[in-house]
């Protein structure tokens, strides 16, 4: 049996208020071609196949457009897709009696009967080969939310209830399948010791208290296709337990990810291979910098022209990153000026203010400071004793703290 591993598509994602349709569209038509070419019995979708619960319509359109193209063009395939945490369960399984016509089956939470027993039946997806035979089963786990996995059967004690739900659900597994059918889990998770994006992966954790362990998916279990996290990676160099990563590039913290999708081939209970399929970036992501503003302008001016031939489209996004030593009111403007006439899309200027005060060698700990992650205090709090030299005593930022306001609530008239 083959299977393809995907996740994270975030369809409907802005990349600071730019919209990604066409790079998902790309890589939609791409995977459509792979599907064509190899011919998989089986797609999992592991979760934040939306970015947000409430996703625009031409987000929806585009998977749903692929689920018909990819069912028209290879109608055997099973699809199986669960809800992540950027999903909404409820929106995700709304159509799945629509789609299980198509052979696809959605996901999107946990249900529980009368008995305070888990719904194990409706976890648990037959996945047939090339033959018609069941080859495996897919345990299905979309994101579980506290509210799902916590309350009077459960307790309230959060990885306990996932830890539950987990057991429950294999155990139903184990008892169900026939010898030589294989085990396959899709879950959305975060699990302990994965490596984390910087900016784009919304956090499911604290403190990685709630990082779920490798340990609860058993021997018994063939392969484990996780969804959440955004860099291709093993579970503590697990072959078997993998995230294959988003499809495409998220934030700029992801510009070095291979984005891929993974082509896993199992022989009755036995994981054979698990290879990456490259997946091709349609827009590139670009950043300059950190750098002071003579070189961030020297830097821009020797990006490329803009070709009139070539396609709007695919021209790269751009993040500029300045460090400042003084403010520079027409920085936009600057930066925009050189742009002019070049092949990007300047999508983000990211102004670092860098510290002042006494300085010995270079090893000194001066930090570089985004000017965005400081509230109009701190800010205030710096600029004082940057001028004069101490800080600024309680009254003055009594002072300046009511000025803030006054100015805030004028903002707010009409």
């Amino acid at each position: 049996m083959r299977l393809f591993h995907t996740s994270d598509w975030h369809l409907g994602q802005n990349l600071h208020g730019q919209e990604r349709d066409f790079e998902h569209a790309c890589f939609l038509n791409w995977l459509l071609a792979q599907l064509a070419t190899r011919q998989p019995d089986v797609l999992l979708i592991a979760g934040d196949i939306f970015d947000t619960v409430n996703p625009p319509v031409k987000a929806q359109e585009r998977l749903y457009d692929f689920i018909v193209s990819a069912h028209d063009q290879h109608p055997a395939l099973t699809i199986v897709m669960i809800a992540g945490n950027h999903d909404s369960g409820s929106r995700i399984e709304l159509p799945a009696p629509l789609m299980r016509r198509l052979r696809t089956h959605a996901l999107g939470r946990v249900l529980w009967l009368d008995d305070g027993q888990l719904d194990a039946e409706r976890l648990m997806i037959p996945l047939p080969d090339a033959t018609g035979q069941i080859a495996a089963w897919c345990l299905a786990l979309p994101f579980l939310r506290p509210a799902e996995v916590t309350g009077a059967h459960l307790g309230d004690d959060y990885l306990r209830g996932i830890g539950q739900v987990h057991e429950w659900l294999i155990e139903a597994a184990n008892a169900k399948r026939q010898p030589g059918q294989a085990l396959v889990a899709i879950s959305h998770a975060h699990m302990a010791g994965g490596s984390v994006s910087e900016d784009s992966e919304r956090s499911l954790i604290i403190g990685n208290a709630e990082a779920l362990p490798a340990s609860l998916f058993g021997p018994s279990i063939s392969y484990v296709a996780l969804g959440h996290l955004h860099k291709p990676q093993k579970v503590n160099g697990e072959e078997r337990i993998r995230y294959c990563g988003s499809p495409i590039p998220l934030s700029f913290s992801e510009i070095s990810y291979p984005h891929q999708v993974l082509e896993v081939q199992l022989e009755g209970e036995t994981l054979v291979s698990v290879e990456p399929l490259l997946i091709p970036r349609a827009v590139n992501l670009q950043r300059i910098g950190p750098a002071p503003l003579s070189e961030i302008l020297s830097q821009l001016s020797g990006v490329p022209d803009v070709d009139l031939l070539a396609d709007t489209q695919r021209q790269p996004w751009l993040e500029v990153r300045v460090i400042l030593d003084e403010p520079q009111p027409d920085l936009r403007q600057q930066i925009e000026t050189a742009l002019q006439g070049k092949s990007v899309r300047l999508v983000r200027i990211s102004a670092e203010y860098a510290g002042t005060g006494t300085r010995g060698d270079e090893d000194d700990n001066a930090r570089l400071i985004e000017l965005d992650q400081l509230t109009p205090q701190e800010l205030f709090s710096r600029a004082w004793l940057d001028s004069y030299g101490r800080e600024a005593d309680e009254q003055t930022l009594k002072d300046f703290a009511v000025l803030l306001q006054d100015v805030q609530l004028e903002g707010e008239q009409p």
